[in-house]
């Protein structure tokens, strides 16, 4: 049996222990039930699957069992997620781990505490930025602010994990919102000096603007995109990872290569999420 019916085995038996015993949970409360995977979903971890998205809009705790769901179809080895708040990655690795049976560990670049997108109590307001998750444990942390995030803060974290079963400096960050070009080359002028002291490198991110935008061009100049088909020259065939038809998330590579990549719209985010599997 594989690993991943082996999962499901065990979530139906838990099911049918709840029915037998009686509810645990208060009275009238409402208790989650896995969503199933689609044909095809991904047995086990994949090992050399790296994944980004950005996953507010709709945004809400009401969404995390069909992110979850979502991340468990690829069952990718390391996933960036933006515009995450952390009680909401927290349930999301909650239904991972207990539906999904994919364990997930986690750092968080929060760079915003923020009540009214987060929750929390007043005095203690959740954190919202980015997250990595990774079926392995992270190192060496790093969270940046930007000196000017434009209308919101923004900013990137980085962590060394391994994919493909080597270790590679892995970085997550969100740019200025759209119509903020200005703001936006400043962020990726600083961003790119972190990036270049790595020769082995991971980028995942949503940087809000296109492939032949301006600003994006020191990012090509020490990396290139996991979809051959977007690069700074305008190209039609460059898969777009939004509702609304633009490629703005990315999986900048260097010192590394893709031997497959996919975009994957959901209903639970108005981005696309956007995977690679790397090579050896």
């Amino acid at each position: 049996m594989s690993g991943r019916r082996r999962r499901w085995c065990v979530v139906a038996v838990a099911a049918v222990c709840a029915v037998l015993i009686g509810p645990s949970a208060p009275s009238g409360a409402v208790v989650a039930k896995p969503i199933p995977l689609p044909p095809g979903a991904a047995q086990n971890i994949a090992a050399d699957r790296v994944m980004t998205w950005n996953i507010c809009n709709p945004c809400g705790s009401g969404q995390n069992l069909g992110r979850a769901a979502d991340i468990a179809t690829y069952a990718p080895q390391v996933v960036g997620l933006q515009e995450a708040c952390v009680r909401d990655v927290e349930e999301i690795r909650a239904h991972l781990r207990t539906f999904y049976g994919l364990t997930y560990h986690v750092e968080y670049g929060s760079v915003l505490r923020n009540w009214g997108r987060c929750g929390g109590p007043p005095w203690q307001p959740g954190g919202y930025g980015q997250a990595i998750l990774s079926a392995a444990p992270m190192t060496d942390p790093v969270t940046v602010e930007y000196p000017d995030g434009g209308s919101e803060d923004r900013g990137y974290l980085a962590v060394t994990a391994t994919v493909a079963g080597r270790p590679v400096r892995v970085f997550n960050t969100h740019l200025a919102q759209r119509q903020q070009e200005s703001f936006r080359e400043k962020q990726v002028a600083f961003f790119a000096k972190a990036v270049a002291r790595h020769e082995r490198t991971i980028v995942l991110g949503d940087f809000n603007a296109v492939p032949d935008a301006p600003e994006l061009a020191p990012m090509w100049s020490l990396a290139k995109d996991a979809d051959p088909r977007c690069h700074p020259a305008a190209d039609p065939n460059c898969a777009t990872t939004t509702d609304w038809y633009s490629k703005f998330d990315y999986i900048f590579l260097r010192g590394l290569d893709a031997r497959s990549h996919a975009v994957h719209a959901s209903e639970y985010s108005d981005h696309h999420s956007f995977r690679a599997d790397l090579k050896p």
